[in-house]
């Protein structure tokens, strides 16, 4: 039984400023929901089967295509209404390589031809599905894929990268660049002799890879990859299908599946795993969305005065707590982990989606395999259209186990503050700023020594663990790190920016939480100063690969800082009542100085009192340790965990200027 309409809403369409009347629905609540699987295609040589779940059709047309894009339809079918909202239809016979779309008719009008929302292939540009048998699409060895080995989730260190970023310089060495596929290339040198890609990854020593957006958008036109576009992908289309441009041919829609796929399993041989960035929180448009020309109105909130919301900035935020809309997302992260064998996902502004969502999500996910990781962005773009203590904001995270959030108290501690891009912090040497150093250093969790006086206190320790608190100082949004340096210090020299960007990367790589580094800081790459780059050429974002030897000694003390962490669990204790028992702040003399020791020998390691000075000061500092002899690992810019640089005795050492000093006894 179809819902009556309750209201007229106005709406301003997405093309133009004509104002147009739109129904819309007051008892979301009350939607039929399908028992069983959601698949709105299921193929078998003998006969597929179609369902569109579209509870406010008067009418469902199925069309068939031969080919992705143009032409017209090579029949027509009129699907019947089933129970639980779906339309269904059957077509005998074998379509495989064959395309579709479903057009919806509501209150007497057709809203025009869409894929569906659970189209898994699709052809050029994601306007049509396709009807494929994915078990085609699987590269040979697939099935005996496995996750590279996770104890906890304290042992994750991330590298966050864009697909074209990576691999797009001509002096790479990469014969895919910019593509899936750019990541399943073995032994690749850039012009001076450098290891990239893949390569370059395991030399870093990362857990694991965040692919910036890989689903397919809207963007990209993927009929004219001769002609060089860009974006990050933050504008989704087709959330369960890889995006067109990152494959070799577009037009076949078996290739960019199977090519994510031989990516995964490359990066999992090299004993990575692979997090995917998700942005089930908006759409690219409204009107003519595949949700809006389905169900219109549901998947998405409104305001109270009846137009879109837009806690997203980007036109609309959809409506998590909807029980279709929270099915949609729950079982879509599930296909990305069946079918692709994802490892982990990073939601883009989780704040908009409310916490029952998120459980539901951390919930199927354990059922999996508990070790794939979730965490996001706890914030949102603009004020959205759910209570705020029933969202999954950074300040809720400690409701939220088993997901984590970016912590930007200690990135803006670190280099200054989101919305200045001139205005340092404790890189830059302005004071006032170490007990957000401290409060990331614990990864987030409540410790007493965190707010250590009056003024400067962090608003809340949210992170029930330090697991669920992402330690960064940039990432692919904002200046990247060398830019930002080179924003708040301008008359600082290429050596004094050079020390601080080790600094930045030392209190990273040395915190409770889990560390996240930008693809290419580790070779200090710049974006010309850009701040906001989601659209800029190659020439801005493409990571120049000459850089890794120039700046070769940046790479090689980040390799270092990694060494030392993956080796000494001191460093990922992974539990927020063993790092109150275990970490201690020191007390310092100076302003722009934070020193911490590892009590003892925590469980697991081989070095005691490992000690951590790090001074920002434009000259060096002394700090008291107790008396006996002390091993020295990073020093003056340089680290060598696995044979130190030497010892020294207790009493009063002295830290060079903006450097770190680490030790043990």
């Amino acid at each position: 039984m179809k819902l009556k309409h309750l209201l007229i809403l106005p709406v301003l369409t997405a093309v133009g400023c004509q104002q147009v009347q739109r129904n819309s629905y007051d008892a979301y609540d009350e939607y039929p929901v399908p028992e069983g699987d959601w698949e709105e295609m299921v193929y078998a040589p003998e006969a597929t089967k179609f369902a569109l779940w579209a509870p406010t059709a008067d009418e469902v047309s199925l069309k068939l295509y031969a080919e992705g894009q143009g032409g017209e339809p090579v029949r027509t079918l009129s699907m019947k209404e089933d129970d639980g909202g779906l339309w269904r239809a059957t077509v005998e016979g074998d379509l495989n390589g064959q395309f579709y779309t479903f057009d919806v008719k509501v209150d007497g009008a057709w809203l025009g031809d869409t894929p569906g929302v659970w189209a898994k292939a699709v052809g050029v540009n994601g306007d049509r599905a396709a009807v494929i048998d994915l078990d085609d699409t699987d590269p040979q060895g697939w099935d005996k894929d496995v996750r590279p080995e996770l104890k906890s989730f304290a042992d994750i260190i991330i590298y966050e990268m864009h697909h074209r970023d990576f691999s797009i310089d001509s002096l790479s060495g990469i014969v895919h660049g910019g593509k899936f596929l750019a990541l399943t290339e073995a032994g690749t040198r850039s012009a001076r002799g450098q290891k990239t890609g893949i390569d370059h990854l395991k030399e870093l020593g990362v857990t694991h890879v965040h692919i910036l957006p890989s689903f397919d958008y809207s963007s990209v036109d993927e009929t004219r990859l001769d002609v060089p576009q860009y974006n990050w992908g933050y504008d989704p289309k087709n959330y369960n299908v890889p995006e067109g441009s990152y494959a070799t041919d577009p037009y076949d829609p078996e290739v960019r599946i199977r090519e994510f796929k031989q990516m995964v399993m490359a990066l999992h041989q090299a004993g990575i795993r692979v997090v995917m960035d998700v942005v089930y929180n908006h759409t690219a448009v409204t009107e003519g969305s595949n949700f809006e020309r389905t169900v219109p109105g549901y998947f998405y909130r409104q305001n109270p005065e009846g137009g879109w919301a837009n806690a997203s900035g980007c036109g609309n935020e959809t409506a998590s707590e909807r029980e279709m809309m929270r099915r949609y997302m729950v079982e879509s992260v599930k296909y990305w982990v069946e079918e692709y064998h994802v490892d982990g996902f990073r939601f883009d502004l989780m704040g908009i989606h409310d916490l029952t969502t998120m459980r539901a999500i951390r919930k199927a996910l354990d059922e999996i395999d508990p070790s794939i990781y979730v965490y996001g962005e706890g914030w949102a773009a603009g004020s959205p259209q759910w209570p705020a203590d029933s969202l999954a904001m950074k300040n809720n995270i400690d409701r939220l186990a088993g997901v984590a959030a970016f912590s930007d108290e200690f990135r803006d501690s670190l280099r200054g503050p989101f919305g200045n891009d001139g205005l340092g912090a404790f890189l830059a040497g302005l004071e006032g700023h170490e007990a957000g150093i401290r409060f990331g250093l614990a990864g987030g969790v409540e410790h007493p020594q965190v707010n250590a006086g009056a003024a400067h206190k962090v608003p809340k320790f949210w992170a029930l663990q330090p697991t669920q608190f992402i330690s960064y100082v940039s990432c692919h949004d904002d200046m990247c790190l060398a830019d930002r340096l080179k924003a708040t210090m301008p008359d600082a020299s290429p050596a004094v920016r050079t020390a601080l960007h080790k600094l930045a990367e030392t209190a990273v790589l040395t915190s409770q939480g889990v560390p996240f580094i930008f693809a290419g800081d580790e070779v200090m790459r710049d974006k010309s100063g850009v701040h906001n780059s989601y659209n800029s050429p190659d020439s801005i974002n493409a990571i120049r690969w000459e850089l890794k030897a120039k700046n070769r000694e940046v790479f090689d003390y980040v390799c270092g800082l990694i060494d030392m962490r993956r080796h000494h669990p001191a460093f990922r204790l992974g539990d927020a009542d063993r790092v109150r028992e275990c970490l201690e702040f020191l007390p310092v003399k100076e302003a722009n100085v934070v020193a911490f020791r590892l009590k003892g020998a925590p469980a697991g390691d081989t070095w005691q009192d490992i000690t951590v000075i790090l001074n920002a000061r434009s000259r060096s500092t002394a700090i008291d340790l107790p008396e006996g002899t002390w091993q020295v690992v990073a020093r003056d810019g340089r680290i060598d965990a696995r044979r130190g640089l030497g010892t020294m005795p207790g009493g009063q050492v002295s830290v060079g200027p903006r450097s770190a000093l680490i030790l043990h006894r």
